[in-house]
């Protein structure tokens, strides 16, 4: 998919995955709507960006906060490409504590809400959209999603997030064939540990371990490096329904 002149959204595009991602795609020429909360920062992460990009705030799991989102990225060109790195981390619970107790179902619920279901109404709202597009290189346009290598190799106490990720890696290939007589894309990178806003908030300590845990290169992940492979994965019109692992070689313990 040629990405010069196409209009692409990616939600949580105000910091960390998304705002990388948007960055390679501005300088491919496309121009971008960056869809993240209110409170997140949207408005400085466009302007950082420049003309070529938009700041629309919305939840995820509204309906007419995305439709908002996706007209925006309509009236600045044919809607080609939609990158999706919204989402929550888990809150670390295990399924019965210390104390003998069950876990928060109320926790569990609200990863899955907004991870899975969020996921879902992106997709489902942004290939409606696509589906009106004349075809271009093959493609009426090409999804990229955002799953983790939790899918795979959920730890202790990472139930709902594995549970949400794995979810994520689950629909990518029946979504694919679905949207294929459409010629719409859809693939999925499932990232490692990566230098995000939510790594951040670890202790230097366990930072460096989890770098150290990589094989290599024995770093943490770039948000430049998922934005790179999100490029590739638009641009290849070949690939379709694939979970792209995006992790140095990286298999997470138990815990």
């Amino acid at each position: 998919m040629q990405l010069e002149g196409t209009s692409a959204l990616v939600t949580g595009g105000g910091s960390g995955l998304g705002l990388a991602t948007a960055s390679r795609l501005v300088a491919k020429g496309a121009r971008v709507v960056l869809l993240d909360l209110p409170a997140s920062p949207g408005d400085e992460a466009a302007e950082k960006l420049g003309p070529q990009a938009t700041f629309v705030p919305a939840d995820i799991l509204d309906e007419r906060g995305v439709g908002a989102a996706l007209d925006a990225a309509e009236e600045a060109g044919p809607l080609r490409a939609v990158v999706h790195c919204a989402g929550r981390g888990g809150d670390r619970l295990r399924i019965v504590d210390k104390a003998g107790e069950p876990g928060d179902f109320d926790s569990f619920q609200d990863v899955i809400r907004i991870n899975l279901f969020g996921t879902y109404n992106v997709l489902r709202l942004g290939a409606a959209r696509m589906a009106k597009n004349d075809f271009l290189d093959g493609d009426r346009g090409a999804f990229v999603l955002t799953a983790s290598v939790a899918a795979f190799d959920g730890q202790i106490g990472q139930t709902s997030y594995a549970a949400s990720k794995a979810a994520i890696h689950g629909l990518t290939l029946p979504a694919a064939r679905d949207l294929a007589s459409l010629g719409i894309r859809v693939n999925t990178i499932a990232p490692g540990t990566f230098e995000t806003p939510m790594l951040a908030r670890l202790r230097d300590d366990i930072r460096e371990a989890l770098a150290a845990a990589v094989p290599h290169p024995r770093r943490l992940g770039d948000p430049d490096d998922f934005g790179h492979m999100v490029v590739a994965l638009l641009e290849n019109s070949y690939v379709n329904g694939d979970t792209v692992r995006l992790d140095g070689a990286i298999r997470m313990p138990p815990r």
